[in-house]
Protein backbone atom coordinates (compact mmCIF):
# COMPACT_ATOMS: atom_id res chain seq x y z
CA UNK A 1 0.00 0.00 0.00
CA UNK A 2 1.05 3.14 -0.80
CA UNK A 3 2.04 6.44 1.91
CA UNK A 4 -1.15 6.32 3.69
CA UNK A 5 -1.88 9.16 6.35
CA UNK A 6 -4.10 9.25 9.23
CA UNK A 7 -5.73 12.32 8.60
CA UNK A 8 -5.90 12.75 12.39
CA UNK A 9 -2.39 13.27 12.43
CA UNK A 10 -2.46 16.19 10.44
CA UNK A 11 -3.06 18.61 12.84
CA UNK A 12 -1.41 18.95 16.26
CA UNK A 13 -1.22 21.01 19.25
CA UNK A 14 2.19 21.65 21.47
CA UNK A 15 2.43 24.34 23.92
CA UNK A 16 5.84 25.50 23.26
CA UNK A 17 4.62 26.41 19.44
CA UNK A 18 2.81 28.62 18.93
CA UNK A 19 1.16 29.05 22.17
CA UNK A 20 -0.72 25.92 21.94
CA UNK A 21 -2.98 26.73 18.78
CA UNK A 22 -3.79 24.16 16.39
CA UNK A 23 -1.28 23.83 13.45
CA UNK A 24 -0.31 21.87 10.63
CA UNK A 25 1.75 19.16 11.65
CA UNK A 26 5.42 19.51 10.92
CA UNK A 27 4.78 23.59 9.95
CA UNK A 28 4.49 26.71 12.09
CA UNK A 29 1.44 27.07 10.34
CA UNK A 30 -1.81 27.74 12.30
CA UNK A 31 -5.41 26.39 11.55
CA UNK A 32 -5.90 30.35 12.28
CA UNK A 33 -3.81 31.59 9.41
CA UNK A 34 -5.61 28.81 7.05
CA UNK A 35 -9.07 30.85 8.16
CA UNK A 36 -7.90 33.80 7.66
CA UNK A 37 -6.89 32.94 3.85
CA UNK A 38 -10.20 31.12 3.63
CA UNK A 39 -12.11 33.93 4.46
CA UNK A 40 -10.44 36.19 2.32
CA UNK A 41 -12.55 34.09 -0.56
CA UNK A 42 -9.22 31.88 -1.30
CA UNK A 43 -10.26 28.41 -2.34
CA UNK A 44 -7.97 25.71 -0.63
CA UNK A 45 -6.26 25.31 -4.01
CA UNK A 46 -5.28 29.37 -4.12
CA UNK A 47 -3.90 29.05 -0.25
CA UNK A 48 -1.45 26.49 -1.75
CA UNK A 49 -0.55 28.53 -3.94
CA UNK A 50 -0.18 31.39 -1.38
CA UNK A 51 1.86 28.92 1.15
CA UNK A 52 3.34 26.84 -1.71
CA UNK A 53 4.97 24.21 1.26
CA UNK A 54 1.66 23.42 2.21
CA UNK A 55 -0.65 20.35 0.43
CA UNK A 56 -4.22 20.69 -0.32
CA UNK A 57 -4.56 17.50 2.23
CA UNK A 58 -3.27 19.49 4.71
CA UNK A 59 -5.09 23.11 4.01
CA UNK A 60 -8.54 20.79 4.07
CA UNK A 61 -7.26 19.26 7.40
CA UNK A 62 -6.94 22.90 8.60
CA UNK A 63 -10.22 23.76 7.03
CA UNK A 64 -12.25 20.48 8.61
CA UNK A 65 -10.39 21.28 12.06
CA UNK A 66 -11.83 25.07 11.69
CA UNK A 67 -15.32 23.21 10.78
CA UNK A 68 -15.36 21.15 13.75
CA UNK A 69 -14.43 23.92 15.86
CA UNK A 70 -15.12 26.99 14.75
CA UNK A 71 -16.04 28.51 18.09
CA UNK A 72 -12.58 28.03 19.41
CA UNK A 73 -11.06 29.31 16.35
CA UNK A 74 -13.33 32.07 16.36
CA UNK A 75 -12.69 33.14 20.04
CA UNK A 76 -8.82 33.26 18.43
CA UNK A 77 -9.10 35.43 15.76
CA UNK A 78 -11.29 37.82 17.96
CA UNK A 79 -8.93 38.12 20.70
CA UNK A 80 -6.00 38.08 18.24
CA UNK A 81 -8.35 41.65 16.68
CA UNK A 82 -8.45 42.81 19.98
CA UNK A 83 -4.63 42.69 20.34
CA UNK A 84 -4.07 44.46 17.46
CA UNK A 85 -6.48 47.12 17.86
CA UNK A 86 -4.54 47.66 21.21
CA UNK A 87 -1.34 47.79 19.92
CA UNK A 88 -2.39 50.13 17.13
CA UNK A 89 -3.78 52.36 19.61
CA UNK A 90 -0.55 52.22 21.45
CA UNK A 91 1.67 52.74 18.49
CA UNK A 92 -0.04 54.41 16.14
CA UNK A 93 0.15 51.52 13.40
CA UNK A 94 -1.69 48.81 11.98
CA UNK A 95 -1.06 45.61 12.72
CA UNK A 96 -4.37 44.18 11.82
Amino acid sequence: MANVVEVGTLIVRTPEVRGGRPRIAGTGVTVRRIVGWYKLGLSPEEIIVEIPHLTLAQVHAALAYYHANREEIEQDIAEEEVVAEQLEQQYGKSYS
